[in-house]
Formats: structure tokens, C-alpha cells, sequence
């Protein structure tokens, strides 16, 4: 800030975000939570209210509006990894990629384990890869589908989907967010991951063992119209399925594995979707273009296009089937895209009058010992997610403020960064409108409420980080300080 601005109070601080609760609940009473567009505007106006703030404390209007564009410009690239995702939904779709793993799905999973085997199966993949994004966006979408078919309950689906996938991500040392964690409280990246398994492999059996009691106390009905058994041959009719359509799930995971950006590797699941649907699935194409004055090769070519902005329109005869199979297409995410723009805006906003840096300080002023700390930060990062509505501003900026707090009392910097994860990475889906949990509930197609009971691994793990912070367990002191310190927890290497 220049000389001429004005600190805020703790009052202005919480004027923008007690105005935005307001307004959200005033949303959901007089529409209804799943509707996107009351919420863009709560947040927009709750961006006003703290541009307010701003303008009254000294700060220029071309600073606030200069935030705006930089807040906006971290969605950019999360923007085009959504589109391509409902690229990839409608072209896979058409092509008969996730019909086939729905069918194959079906034949393989009993309803008795198919929640633990569903978070199993996310888990171990985006370990593998290091993104929940595109295990959701793929594998997800696919288990959904399978769970729709077995008439499973869909809310605990994606809950089983993101705690596997949000598992994975955490512990991954190719994650974005395992590797931002320990560089915004300055740890190394394999101390922080051995400090991570602490809270993380707890919570995970936690997870795996709720999901195993829902899924033997849950009896699957068959779906309307069409019984678990009719559904796979009512697919297999429909398209012209076999192993090989499987083809570019493979080559994305590879691609994944291989470290390639998310955005080019799932716009290239997308395209190789489109082309499988134009040499397998010929006659779904050309019904899809809609066009009868096209030629046959250009009329395949349009629907594949079609399926990549427009998404899939089903038309087997049966319901059921139709509502299963009706989705994807870039144009399904631009409610989305509205509301991620809103919501870093505001958090931009903030960021810039000092808002969320007066908050912050505020909370810190409670913090006086080193487990009420590592809580603290916690319960800021989920603070960061509800108010920024940015995974990874809410784990940079309060890295970036506790840092040095951390130090002056002693404590090791993986306590930091374990803490961001914590609190940062695994709540970010549960809030509907920041970028994570607008992304799951698009891509998944269940509302972030909905889902949000059922994601055990995020709810349980930032209680059990809790409960180990204010007990004291593996609270790691810096070499320095721990003759006066006492006894501390010390990390061994592993062995080798």
C-alpha cells in the first residue's frame, strides 16, 4: 500500500465476507443452491462492498481494477481445462469410451464394494498422475456412469470419487498442490510428504471404512426401465463396443504419467474421443450433426464437432439411458466458468485492500502455542478456500504469512506445509463456489452440497489434523530449537 492509504479495521475486514453470507444465504432461500446465477451475484456485489472498503482506506480504483485482472487471470488456464474436460465428456461419450467402461463397470463391481473400490480406484490412479482434475474428469465421469446404471446413490459416488482422487492428489510428488505446499512454507518436498502420511494414510482407512459400512448397508434397485442386467445390452445395441474404445482413457493417463500439462493432455483425450467416434460409432455421428443436406464423410465430421462444444444427446428409447448418456460439451461449463470468475474476483479484491491479510493477522493474535497454531493455520486455509475460493491462493498467501511466525517459534517448516494441504488442498472441493468445487460438481454432475456429506477423506482429514496439532503429535522442531524446546519428534530417513 502507499503512504496515503489507511490500515483497515477488523470490522472493514469482516464487513465484504459478512455481506457475502448474507446474500449467499438470501440465494438459497429464494432460488435454490444449485443455481449458479444468484451466487455470481452475491459475489460480484460482495467484490463491491470491499472495493468500498478499499477506495475508502486510500486505495486507487485502478489498483482495485488492476486486481480484478490479475485475480481473474489465475482462472485462465483452469477455464480451458474445464472446457476440455466437456470436450472430452461429449466426444468419449459418442465414441462409446464411457459407455464401454459403464458396461465393463457393471460386470465387474458388485454394489457391496463399489464405494470403497470406487475411492480405491481414484486414489492409487491420481497417485499415479498427480491430479484430481483429470481423474475426475475421466475416470470419474465413467464410475458415475456406472453407479447411474446400478441406480447407486450418485452423492456418495462423488464423494467416493473425490476422496480417492483428492488422496492421490495430496500424496503425489507430481501433484501441483504437494509441490506448491511445501514451496510456499519453504519445506522440502519428500519431508513433506512423509510429515503428510501422518494425517493423510489415517484419514484414507477412515475414508475406505465408511465407504465398505455405506456400501454393505446400501441395496442397489434397478434402474427405471431398465434392470442392471438389460442396461449393458441396451448399451451394447446402442454403440459398437469392445476394449479397444478404452484406447484414450489410456493415452491420457499415459500422458498424465508422462507429466504433460493437464489442458493440452485432456484437449488431446478430447480430439482422439472425437476421432474414435468417427471410425467406430459412424452412424451416432451423423445422427448427432442433425443435417441431412451433408454429405456422409462431412456429417461424421460434424458431429464430433458437435459433441466437443454441444455435448452428446442420447435417443435410445429409453429414459433412463437418455439421462444417462445426455451430457458433456464445452457449452455444460460456462455456468461454471461464470462462477469462477466471480469468485476469484472477490478474493482478488480482498487480497489487494488488505482485507484478508487484516483477517489473517487477526486470527494469528489466538494462536499461542504450537498446536493451536498448526490449527489455526488449518482452519485459515479452509477460511482461504471459503473466501478467495482459490486452492491455490489458499495455500500460498497464508504460507506466505505464517512462514515467518513459524520460525520465530521454532517450528519446522513441514508443519506449515502439512497444515496448507491439510486444510488448503482436500477442503477445496466442498466449497460450491470456488474453482475445485465448481469444477467437481460440473464435471461430475452432483451439486457440491450434495456430495459434500459423502466425501469422507476431505472431512475427516482436517479433523484429524486438528485433533494431532492440539494433542502435539509430530509437531517437528527446527534443529536450533529443540535443546529448549524439549523433546521433540524427529524425521528419519527412509530406509533404504
Amino acid at each position: 500500500m502507499s503512504k496515503t492509504t489507511r490500515d483497515p479495521s477488523i470490522l472493514q475486514a469482516l464487513a465484504p465476507l459478512l455481506f457475502l453470507v448474507a446474500a449467499l444465504v438470501c440465494a438459497v432461500n429464494l432460488f435454490d443452491d444449485t443455481a449458479y446465477g444468484p451466487n455470481q451475484v452475491a459475489l460480484m456485489l460482495a467484490s463491491g462492498v470491499a472495493a468500498l472498503v478499499g477506495l475508502r482506506n486510500g486505495i486507487a480504483w485502478k489498483d482495485i481494477q488492476d486486481s480484478l485482472v490479475h485475480g481473474v487471470s489465475l482462472a485462465v488456464v483452469p477455464i480451458f481445462i474445464l472446457l476440455s474436460v466437456g470436450a472430452l465428456i461429449g466426444t468419449w461419450i459418442l465414441s462409446g469410451t464411457v459407455p464401454a467402461l459403464i458396461v465393463y463397470g457393471m460386470k465387474l463391481m458388485h454394489p457391496a464394494y463399489f464405494y470403497p473400490a470406487t475411492c480405491l480406484i481414484c486414489g492409487i490412479v491420481a497417485l499415479a498422475i498427480g491430479s484430481s482434475w483429470t481423474v475426475a474428469g475421466t475416470l470419474g465421469v465413467a464410475l458415475i456412469g456406472v453407479a447411474q446404471g446400478m441406480d447407486m446413490s450418485l452423492p456418495i459416488t462423488a464423494g467416493a470419487v473425490i476422496s480417492g482422487a483428492y488422496f492421490g492428489d495430496k500424496m503425489s510428488p507430481v501433484s501441483d498442490t504437494t509441490i506448491i505446499a511445501p514451496a510456499a512454507a519453504g519445506a522440502d518436498l519428500f519431508a513433506h510428504i512423509r510429515h503428510l502420511t501422518w494425517t493423510t494414510i489415517p484419514s484414507f482407512a477412515i475414508a475406505l471404512v465408511l465407504f465398505t459400512v455405506v456400501g454393505f448397508s446400501t441395496a442397489a434397485t434397478p434402474v427405471a426401465g431398465a434392470s442392471i442386467g438389460e442396461l449393458p445390452q441396451l448399451l451394447q445395441s446402442h454403440f459398437h463396443l469392445g476394449w479397444h474404445l478404452l484406447i484414450p482413457l489410456v493415452v491420457v493417463f499415459g500422458l498424465a504419467v508422462a507429466r504433460f500439462p493437464a489442458y493440452p493432455t485432456i484437449m488431446v483425450g478430447a480430439l482422439l474421443g472425437g476421432v474414435f467416434a468417427i471410425v467406430f460409432q459412424p452412424d451416432l455421428a451423423v445422427a448427432l450433426a442433425g443435417n441431412e443436406e451433408l454429405s456422409r464423410p462431412v456429417a461424421m465430421f460434424a458431429g464430433a464437432w458437435k459433441a466437443m462444444f454441444d455435448g452428446y444427446q442420447a435417443s435410445t428409447g429409453n429414459a433412463a439411458a437418455d439421462a444417462l448418456l445426455t451430457r458433456g460439451g464445452m457449452a455444460s461449463m460456462l455456468n461454471t466458468v461464470w462462477l469462477i470468475v466471480s469468485a476469484l474476483g472477490f478474493g482478488a479484491v480482498m487480497e489487494r485492500t488488505g482485507l484478508l491479510e487484516r483477517l489473517i493477522r487477526s486470527v494469528l493474535v489466538a494462536a499461542r502455542s504450537a498446536g493451536s497454531l498448526v490449527a489455526t493455520t488449518i482452519a485459515t486455509a479452509l477460511g482461504m478456500n471459503i473466501v478467495a475460493a482459490d486452492q491455490y491462493m489458499s495455500l500460498v498467501l497464508p504460507g506466505r504469512l505464517f512462514q515467518s511466525e513459524y520460525r520465530r517459534r521454532g517450528l519446522a517448516p513441514q508443519n506449515l506445509s502439512r497444515a496448507l494441504e491439510d486444510g488448503a488442498t482436500i477442503t477445496s472441493p466442498l466449497v460450491p463456489w470456488n474453482s475445485c468445487g465448481a469444477y467437481m460438481a460440473a464435471t461430475l454432475g452432483v451439486a457440491t452440497l450434495d456430495y459434500l456429506p459423502y466425501a469422507f477423506f476431505n472431512l475427516v482429514g482436517p479433523v484429524i489434523a486438528i485433533a494431532m496439532a492440539l494433542a502435539g503429535f509430530r509437531i517437528l522442531r527446527l534443529p536450533e530449537a529443540a535443546t529448549a524446546a524439549g523433546p521433540v519428534a524427529e524425521e528419519r530417513p527412509a530406509a533404504t
